[in-house]
């Protein structure tokens, strides 16, 4: 037998998890994580959201753009400033930059530890622009237009794939 038919491929080097095992995982990521797409949503009805947003960033970062609505706290703040402007009866999701960069998470147990209920945006302020939300910053509102689809004519050269251009999400 040659080595290419005996050969496991790299995604199933290591075997998939059995369904529940699965289940159970992938359940316990929600309960930690929103994406950028949820938060919009959640934050566009108008009415309250049930969870307050806050952006752990510096303050330069924060003020060349953020979430519109959000609380700024910067993460090293977090200990000594977030009895001041959270409620603990409200649950509270945190982002940073963006996907590399852990600033979001490193806030997001600082909150957990002073016993907030807490969530992580993934994507992070990067995803929130790229999604084409619309954000704040010290001169106003604005808003980008999304990234196209990585494959379009028009998509930056190593852009991620995005939601498409003319839906309101990726359909996920």
């Amino acid at each position: 037998m040659s080595s290419s038919t005996t050969a496991v491929n790299p995604v199933l080097r290591v075997a998939p998890a059995a369904p529940a095992e699965a289940a159970a995982y992938f359940r316990a990521s929600l309960t930690f994580h929103a994406d950028v797409s949820d938060v919009a949503a959640a934050l566009a009805t108008g009415g309250a959201p049930g969870f307050v947003v806050v952006d752990s960033r510096s303050t330069e970062s924060w003020d060349q753009g953020h979430v519109p609505g959000a609380i700024h706290l910067p993460t090293a703040l977090v200990p000594e400033q977030a009895e001041q402007l959270l409620d603990r009866s409200v649950p509270v999701v945190t982002y940073c930059w963006g996907p590399g960069c852990n600033g979001a998470t490193r806030a997001a147990l600082a909150l957990a530890e002073l016993g907030y209920q807490v969530k992580e945006m993934l994507g992070g302020f990067e995803y929130w622009v790229r999604e084409g939300f619309e954000y704040e910053t010290w001169q106003g509102r604005e808003r980008r237009p999304a990234d196209p689809p990585p494959r379009s004519n028009k998509a930056r050269a190593g852009a991620p794939p995005s939601a498409p251009v003319d839906a309101e999400d990726c359909g996920c």
